[in-house]
Formats: C-alpha cells, structure tokens, sequence
C-alpha cells in the first residue's frame, strides 16, 4: 500500500491540525519502525544563518529564569564565544541553574579564559569524551548534538557551532549558510532528553530542584518526532529514518548537507527513489568547504547519482553547512546529522522529522533560494573530469566510513 492508497477519512486530527492521509501515514511508519512516538502541538520556527539563529538563543538565554541546558559540537574563539560566555554567566549568576556541554574534540578551541569565567560565574561546565582521557575506540565517537533548552519550555536544535565562522547572513564565504529551528510544545522534552542522555555519561547529577518537570502546553499544530542517533555497531535509528524518509517518498525529496559521503547502500536508496519517478535534489557545498576530504568521498558517487537522475547543486556563496531533508511538501527533517558515515554511524545526533506542510514549505523555499545561488552537476560534464581528480576522489574511497 502507497501512503495515496490511505482512505481519506483515515486522516486524524492532532493538535488543531488535521494531518493528510500521506502525513498520517507517515507518521506511523515513523513511529512503529523507529519507536518513537511523535506529538501534537509544537510550534516551530525555522532560523537561518547566524544574524537570526544567534539573536533568538541569546535572546532565551538572558531571558531565562530557572534553567539553560547548552549543548554544542564546536565552541571556537570569536566575538560570538565571548557573547554568550557572557550570557550563560549572567543568568548563572543570577541564580538560575546552567549546564554547558562541550564535545572533547570539537571544542577543544574554545579560549580558557571563557571556561575560567564561566566556572567562577557558577556554569557547570563538563566534557564529552576527551581524547586523552579515552580508549582508541571512544575517541571515534564524538558528540555531534547542538541542543539549546531554556526553562524547559522552548528548545533549539539544529547545525550551527558556537564560533564567528556562523555569524553573518550567508553573504561572503565567511559566513556561513545553516539552518537552525526553535521549537516550542511537548517535542520540547525529547530535545531535553538528548541533551540529558549525553549529560549523564558525564555528570551524577542528571536533575536538581531547579527542574521543574512541567506538563508542556500545545503551542502550535506540528507533529513532531524527535529521533537520537548514538554510536552503535549495526542499524541505529538514524539510518532507519532516511531509510523510511526515502521508501516513503512519492513525488520530490530534497536534501541539504555539509558533508555527503555514505556508503553504497544509501547511493542505492537515493537510486531507487529516483527510478520510482521521486524527483531527488541533493544540495551540497561547493568551492568553499571546511572538509575537502569529505567532498571527495562523495563526489566519487556522483557519476552513479546523476546517471540515476538524482540532481546535485553545488552552493556557491559560502560553506553549507545546513542538515534539511523535505518530503512530499509534507514533512520535513532538520538537526545535526549529515549524510555521511560519522553521523550515521559513530557520532551522537538528534533530528525533528515535523509533519506540517507550512513548516516544510518554508524550509521549501530556503531550498529554492539556495539553488538559485548554486551550479547543478551535468552528468556529461562530470563524465570528462580529469584523471587528477578521479584519483583523488579514488584514494579517500578506504577511509569514507571515518569521514
């Protein structure tokens, strides 16, 4: 059965929405193969690029009143560190209880003075996994999660790091392109439980008098999912949900990422949807990119992808770091994972899959505007690229599975 083939009045309302029958059914596929239930009420909004993601985190972090929850994969040096070093110190010392979670790797940048201010304020700052400190094994297993939660009430998730490369609008290639989501409504407690999972591998207090534990109030129509992505040998979630994503899809997926390089099966999967008559876009970064070794790895597929008809856009402007997905002009995906082997395989990531459609024609006409800046792949002009290249993209084809 098609998610079409789903009669009309299985359609259920949900939170003020009435959910289509594609949407509904997509839901509890969702749902049944990952495990995870989603909610109704959520009311997100969609941030782009630094100028809007920062001002709206800073703008809940100094309005905070019980307690912040900071996650981050990159906290680098710059006047946007120093901003909400301030900030998180701030409300701590206003009383207010702040936890910041800094990946070992990652954020191993970050200046000491800002950790030394922020320790006499009254953060409680801890690390994921540092390197020194680790087995060969862990060290590979980063925590790649980027989770703002103030006052248990509205969360932030989604690509941005906390460094000067994401400041700006996208409009040089110093700044860079990402996308981040505010999310309000009962979703809100799953962002919290991936902030708490990572959390508590690393600190023995998971929870104090300053939680409240608050029944959440619906604050909008969304459907929400939130799905984890942990180290894990085998199938985790995060492969089965763009398994479900792709299978599912009946007329268009599009899909950003900074780093696109996964393994042959997914080649085969974005293949198959594509020779099912789904129109795939894939939007990727183009000269300017943090990870040239990465691009190789996928650009070694391109040849398979465009003789499939998937279409490829390379942006131009700046780095594109943004992590979308959005299917059917129904659902959408947003959050930290890329599509490449660290974020499906080794490191630790949350995504929302919403369910509303004028949430995803947002994200929809980011994706617009965000080809228009771009140059699409040819498959006949690829075809002829020179032997240089096809050896560079052959000699990273051993090491994908750590890119």
């Amino acid at each position: 059965m098609t998610m079409t083939d789903v009669p009309a009045d299985d359609a259920r309302a949900r939170g003020g929405e009435v959910l289509t029958a594609r949407g509904q059914r997509l839901r509890r596929r969702l749902e049944r193969l990952i495990g995870v239930a989603a909610t109704e009420g959520n009311a997100l909004t969609a941030l782009r690029n630094g100028d809007e993601i920062f001002a709206a985190m800073l703008a809940a972090i100094r309005s905070a009143e019980h307690t912040v929850d900071l996650m981050t994969f990159v906290y680098w040096k710059g006047e946007i560190a120093r901003d909400f070093a301030a900030a998180l110190c701030d409300r701590a010392r206003a009383g207010v209880r702040v936890r910041l979670l800094l990946d070992g790797f990652g954020s191993r940048l970050i200046e000491q003075h800002l950790l030394d201010e922020m320790d006499a304020a009254g953060v409680h700052v801890s690390w994921f996994r540092k390197p020194v400190f680790l087995s060969p094994f862990k060290q590979n297993h980063r925590c790649h999660r980027k989770v703002l939660v103030v006052d248990e009430t509205v969360a932030f998730t989604g690509g941005v790091g906390i460094a000067e490369e994401w400041c700006g609008d996208a409009r040089n290639e110093n700044e860079w392109r990402d996308t981040h989501v505010r999310l309000r409504g009962p979703a809100v407690d799953g962002v919290a439980a991936a902030f708490a999972q990572n959390w508590a591998e690393c600190c023995d207090d998971l929870f104090d008098e300053r939680d409240r534990f608050t029944a959440q109030e619906a604050s909008g129509s969304a459907v929400v999912q939130v799905v984890r992505g942990s180290a894990s040998f085998g199938w985790q979630d995060m492969q089965t949900l763009l398994r479900v994503i792709l299978q599912s899809a009946e007329e268009r997926v599009r899909i950003a990422t900074a780093y696109f390089a996964p393994d042959t099966y997914f080649i085969d999967l974005l293949c198959a949807t594509a020779a099912r008559g789904v129109e795939v876009e894939i939007l990727l970064p183009g000269p300017h990119t943090d990870k040239r070794v990465c691009q190789l790895a996928g650009q070694w597929h391109y040849d398979q992808l465009l003789g499939c008809g998937v279409r490829i856009h390379q942006y131009q402007p700046t780095m594109m770091h943004a992590k979308v997905i959005t299917v059917d002009r129904v659902a959408a995906l947003t959050g930290s994972t890329n599509i490449n082997r660290r974020s499906l395989d080794h490191d630790e990531e949350v995504m929302l899959t919403v369910i509303d459609e004028e949430f995803t024609a947002v994200l929809d006409r980011h994706f617009d505007e965000d080809t228009a800046v771009s140059v699409e792949m040819r498959a006949d002009r690829y075809r002829r690229r020179s032997w240089l290249q096809r050896g560079r993209e052959a000699l990273v084809v051993p090491i994908r599975r750590f890119l």
